[in-house]
């Protein structure tokens, strides 16, 4: 007796899992779906009885009244002393974001209360010059807590239906991160970077529209507050007949970042303008000229370009001290991933001990200071140091190397590092 056959591949009911009979022949599991594929995409199944993407997440974002919570919120100090270990310095902020963050996961928590109190969301805003640590602080907490987290950049956005990208793209980026999974996005955290560009160019009205400033300020207050957002499961521009997952934001956390390079003047001219008569001489000499930041108000946000609407979803404001000099040699080698010691890793894994003489790291800072990089500056000039050694010591048979002053500073003159003094 002849073997039944697929009638579309040919294989035989050997080389298949399921042989489905019909009238006048035989068709496999394999080419029954990818008919199935065949027809479904070619428009002929009604709009209803297609497949939505991620049906149960999409319900259980739709539908899950009880907040998505942690089972183990860690206390506000334990929060500090994980980020003692990555972060050097900047303790007020820390403190700040380890009771902001700690309070946002104890809210989602929250029971339903008889008297209708609700504890509402707190976002974050953080100031503070480049290299100073706003990113690392952010992605160590969502390291710490694991949740879903994603970092965007604000420049990119602008308002809807102008080329660019709409603000509703950080949730694509942040469901993409948790694997589609809706319930846990929803109880994510995400890092917007470069807040300050996005900030109103000019207090007078403009005959064009401010597309990529208060425009998107005015897109992301909802984003902001929370809603429940139509998201492209794959990102990029909405149209009609796109199916959409549905993401509420009402329990993701929101901490936004910029330098705001230049809004020392601002305050300062704010804290000159309130101090009147021989007291504000007096006045005058207790402040700390050399970081101005620390005495950073919502309403000097408010003077840089930010819309009130936007700085009242950002309540809580944190500032960033510049970095000192003591701040950036911490910073070189003591945290658990610090730069020295990631270069030890490298070498370590070619069985090589890597070594610094200690004159090496005061070198390293003084010029991280003089390009006034902040801590990015330090892994530039480390990098230009060692990319030599790391291109031939590996292919040597040594079993330890040492980097001495004397080849650091030849190495950073070789790699014409001076130019990024003059950036």
């Amino acid at each position: 007796m002849a073997k039944k056959t697929c009638n579309f591949c040919g294989r035989s009911e050997d080389e298949v899992k399921l042989l489905i009979s019909g009238v006048h022949g035989y068709i496999c599991e394999e080419c029954a779906a990818q008919a199935y594929e065949v027809v479904r995409n070619s428009g002929l199944v009604p709009q209803e009885q297609k497949q939505q993407p991620q049906p149960t997440n999409t319900q259980q974002g739709q539908n899950n009244n009880e907040a998505p919570a942690l089972k183990n919120v860690p206390k506000p100090t334990e929060i500090k002393e994980y980020l003692d270990q990555y972060v050097i310095g900047q303790d007020e902020a820390k403190r700040v974001l380890a009771v902001s963050v700690y309070n946002h996961y104890k809210r989602l928590q929250q029971p339903v209360d008889e008297n209708g109190v609700e504890i509402e969301k707190s976002n974050i805003i953080m100031v503070g010059s480049t290299g100073t640590g706003k990113t690392l602080l952010a992605r160590t907490i969502a390291k710490l807590l694991d949740v879903p987290f994603t970092i965007v950049d604000a420049t990119v956005f602008t308002e809807a239906g102008y080329v660019g990208e709409d603000v509703e793209s950080i949730l694509s980026r942040l469901l993409q991160v948790a694997d589609y999974d809706v319930a846990a996005a929803e109880r994510g955290i995400v890092f917007i970077d470069e807040m300050d560009k996005v900030a109103r160019k000019n207090d007078s009205p403009s005959i064009t529209r401010d597309v990529s400033g208060e425009g998107v300020q005015q897109s992301m207050l909802k984003l902001l507050e929370g809603t429940i957002v139509n998201v492209p499961p794959k990102g990029g521009r909405k149209h009609p007949e796109q199916d959409f997952v549905h993401v509420n934001t009402k329990n993701i956390l929101f901490i936004c970042g910029g330098a705001f390079d230049g809004i020392e003047r601002r305050i300062a001219q704010r804290l000159n303008t309130h101090v009147v008569g021989y007291n504000s001489v007096q006045n005058n000499k207790k402040l700390d000229k050399d970081n101005m930041i620390q005495y950073i108000l919502p309403q000097d946000l408010k003077s840089f370009g930010l819309i009130p609407e936007i700085i009242g979803r950002l309540p809580v404001l944190v500032y960033l001290n510049p970095l000192r000099r003591d701040a950036l040699r911490r910073i070189l080698v003591e945290p658990k991933n610090s730069i020295i010691r990631q270069y030890m890793k490298m070498f370590d894994m070619d069985g090589i001990k890597l070594e610094f003489d200690n004159d090496v790291y005061d070198f390293i800072v003084d010029k991280a200071l003089e390009y006034k990089l902040g801590a990015r500056g330090l892994r530039s000039i480390v990098e230009s140091i060692m990319i030599d050694a790391m291109f031939e010591i590996p292919s040597k048979n040594v079993t330890s190397y040492t980097v001495t002053l004397d080849y650091a500073k030849a190495q950073l003159d070789k790699a014409n590092l001076q130019k990024l003094a003059s950036a």
